[in-house]
């Protein structure tokens, strides 16, 4: 994967926050905001998409990705790519990736919250023992 274009694309989605990038399974994930928006992989981005948003995307011929894990199996995730026009300039990418971030703060809205954790038992301390 080539980091200009990785590059590139952070640039691009800097349009609606703060990017962070992190490496995932051959492709790259990102973040904008602490909220994963984005997958490139190969040469292609993804933006994040839910039932609202995926007609936009469909319409545009956004296209869904579609990997394949390591038994032959295919399967695929709620990202689609934006239109080639998007990927000329942030502000053509704006719209497209505020949808992206409007599907992840729906997606981080529904999901329930995380339960408190347990306190780790403790063992009970033993009495010093006197020299003697």
């Amino acid at each position: 994967m080539a980091d200009d274009f990785v590059a590139w694309c952070s640039e691009l989605l800097s349009c609606v926050g703060h990017v962070r990038v992190n490496r995932m399974f051959g492709a790259r994930g990102f973040y904008v905001d602490e909220l994963f928006i984005a997958i490139v992989s190969g040469e292609q981005l993804y933006l994040k998409v839910d039932d609202e948003t995926r007609p936009q995307f469909v319409a545009a011929g956004g296209e869904q990705f579609i990997y394949t894990t390591a038994k032959g199996e295919h399967g695929s995730l709620n990202y689609f790519s934006p239109p080639a026009e998007a990927m000329d300039s942030p502000a053509q990418m704006l719209p497209w990736a505020r949808q992206a971030v409007a599907s992840a703060l729906r997606a981080k809205a529904s999901k329930p919250a995380p339960r408190p954790r347990a306190k780790a038992a403790t063992a009970p301390k033993k009495a010093a023992r006197k020299p003697g």
